[in-house]
């Protein structure tokens, strides 16, 4: 952790330093002055939603990365193993320590459905390059309640700001596309998942934060994972405009699918100390 590269795996306060020392791309300041100003601001008189994602920003507890490239596969590849080291890393470092991805903004403006299509084809990208098989406790097919992107065999949920959105500004991002990569055992050690009452208690909170932040009411892709008449998958990156997102999840996943060497043994040894 904290290595240089601006594709390391930074803690806050590194990250924080090298923002405020120019040893950052200005687009990769950008994007955290965005991301922290954000989610610690107001709106319509009320915070940021997620609350756990406030306090974490506060309390310095969230890890990042900065990925200067979109499609590039160096820059991809350099992605993976970031996770897998995040992965090795997040349980010990604290107990909201999410992932955040800065990604270099494009060259040229894109539409939202650009961005749909680019979040499917990084989350692609790591699955065919994943080291681990995919969980036997999770579904491949997408179309499944109880299905969640999964990474170096821990289900996750990555959920994304990006430039386009007008009505759900809790999601929109000025600079470009950003992913927060989120264990699903982050929640259940939270005990906010929707098979607690805190979890139950805390969504409703969050519900009532997203209604007063964004002016309208939440976004109907919006559930509970493994709740029959919700999908993981429509609730990374929300659609604003209906013709533009894509009806169908366009990631192909497989249990068991032929692997690359560009992660395999690029994972950072873990001491059983």
């Amino acid at each position: 952790m904290n290595e240089q590269g601006m594709q390391s795996l930074l803690d806050h306060d590194t990250m924080a330093e090298r923002v405020e020392s120019g040893e950052v791309p200005e687009w990769a300041r950008a994007h955290f002055e965005s991301f922290t100003d954000g989610l610690t601001g107001e709106r319509n008189d009320t915070p940021f939603p997620c609350f756990f994602g406030t306090e974490a920003v506060k309390n310095g507890e969230l890890l990042y990365t900065c990925v200067p490239s979109m499609s590039d596969r160096e820059a991809l590849t350099a992605l993976g193993e970031t996770l897998l080291e995040y992965l090795d890393t997040y349980e010990d470092y604290a107990d909201r320590a999410s992932l955040v991805a800065f990604f270099r903004p494009p060259e040229r403006p894109m539409a939202e459905a650009d961005y749909h299509d680019t979040l499917w084809h990084i989350l692609q990208f790591l699955h065919v390059h994943d080291p681990e098989p995919w969980p036997d406790h999770i579904p491949t097919e997408p179309d499944d309640p109880k299905w969640e992107f999964c990474f170096g065999g821990e289900p996750m949920f990555p959920t994304c700001r990006a430039p386009f959105y007008d009505t759900y500004k809790s999601r929109y991002c000025p600079i470009g596309l950003e992913i927060t990569f989120q264990p699903r055992k982050l929640f259940e050690d939270l005990n906010v998942t929707a098979d607690y009452e805190q979890g139950q208690n805390a969504r409703e909170v969050i519900q009532d934060r997203l209604e007063g932040y964004d002016g309208v009411c939440p976004h109907a892709d919006l559930g509970d994972w493994g709740n029959e008449g919700d999908r993981e998958w429509r609730q990374y990156l929300f659609r604003e405009d209906d013709s533009q997102a894509p009806d169908e999840c366009p990631m192909t996943v497989t249990r068991e699918h032929p692997k690359t060497d560009h992660l395999i043994g690029n994972r950072p040894s873990v001491s059983a100390d």
